[in-house]
């Protein structure tokens, strides 16, 4: 789902208040943190990942293989957070604007 500059901001809007959902360490990116980011989206939608590995580019191309690999989208990235957002097919929980 492509997310257009208004639905983004009231995404960003949202997320300011959370707290980080997944937490990824010095270990990196596991499968087992990929099955909780899932459970995690599928529960939230809108989910902040700290990622604090390596430098920038490190964290850069985990935070492509989380968004590869769970199909999300991703909100917005400041430093070693990055928000992503899946909308739950079954149960939309967030409304967006058009």
């Amino acid at each position: 789902m492509k997310l257009n500059k208004s639905q983004i901001r009231h995404l960003r809007g949202l997320a300011h208040g959370l707290k980080p959902v997944v937490m990824i360490g010095q270990h990196g990116l596991r499968e087992s943190v990929l099955e909780e980011l899932g459970i995690a989206l599928d529960h939230h939608e809108l989910v902040k990942v700290k990622v604090s590995v390596g430098d920038r580019g490190e964290r850069d191309a985990v935070i492509e293989t989380l968004l590869a690999r769970t199909g999300a989208d991703l909100v917005q990235r400041i430093g070693n957070m990055a928000v992503l957002f899946r909308r739950n097919p079954e149960k939309p929980g967030i409304e967006l604007p058009r």
